[in-house]
């Protein structure tokens, strides 16, 4: 598509006409109509606010030019909604959620990230030896790695996961395992509905937002597993059976 077609389609789609999209990226109707005509289009900071207005990445409102990659895991963000965010909300078009979430970056292992990413990527055509050799090839040639000493918190967010960690397992749950580490999941993913002694269903998450958690099978063995998920606000264990079915909630703590 276009620029002209993606900005028409977008106004229409939010029911706004030319003069209150105009209003809200601080234009006049006489630009958006340029712009919808083909015969101009938007400059940098309005192609942001018209970004930020529409929840579209820039790329997408022209029209999708560049094929995206995430400059940490090396993944092909194909869809808007797999993009991660700035602290401002802002989509970040050089990273997908996993890696980059409100303006944190969640991986600082290369070799931790490569142990997550592997299960995704294993196929009958693609071994797991075949995966992790093409990572540990191509991570290093990504802006995050390259540029990580510039880029990276000093392990200000690793210490805040470790600390997490240890919070999780002085909780002490019963057939839980030690949890060893937290990958960082889209709450969309993991966001399951809980039923309360009341009858009704509760989902405790935000499906745009990113979390840390971990799955981990129960020591008492059995079909379910346990699910840990947790942020700065809180600490959720539950338990579930494959797919998340039948899940049930264990433990939700504030911090």
């Amino acid at each position: 598509m276009k620029t002209q077609d993606v900005i028409y389609e977008l106004r229409v789609k939010n029911s706004l006409s030319q003069d209150e999209l105009a209003e809200k990226v601080f234009v006049t109707r006489q630009a958006v109509s340029r712009w919808e005509n083909g015969e101009t289009v938007p400059n940098t900071e309005t192609l942001k606010l018209l970004s930020k207005l529409f929840n579209v990445s820039i790329n997408t409102l022209l029209g999708s030019p560049r094929q995206l990659i995430c400059q940490c895991c090396g993944m092909p963000l194909e869809d808007d909604g797999i993009i991660g965010r700035d602290k401002d909300g802002a989509l970040n078009e050089d990273y997908c959620k996993w890696c980059y979430a409100d303006g944190t970056y969640t991986y600082s292992d290369m070799d931790n990230l490569i142990d997550v990413c592997v299960p995704h990527m294993v196929n009958k055509d693609f071994s797991e030896e075949q995966a992790r050799a093409y990572l540990k090839e191509t991570l290093p040639k990504l802006d995050y790695w390259k540029r990580y000493e510039e880029l990276s918190d000093d392990g200000q967010f690793e210490e805040f996961k470790n600390r997490l960690i240890e919070e999780i397992n002085a909780l002490h749950i019963e057939g839980m395992p030690k949890l060893e580490k937290l990958n960082a999941l889209v709450g969309s993913y993991v966001n399951l509905a809980y039923p309360l002694p009341s009858g009704v269903n509760v989902k405790f998450l935000d499906d745009q937002t990113t979390y840390l958690g971990n799955q981990l099978e129960c020591e008492f063995g059995g079909d379910r597993c346990f699910g840990v998920l947790a942020n700065m606000d809180f600490i959720l264990i539950c338990t579930y059976e494959a797919e998340g079915t039948n899940p049930e909630l264990v433990l939700y703590k504030k911090r």
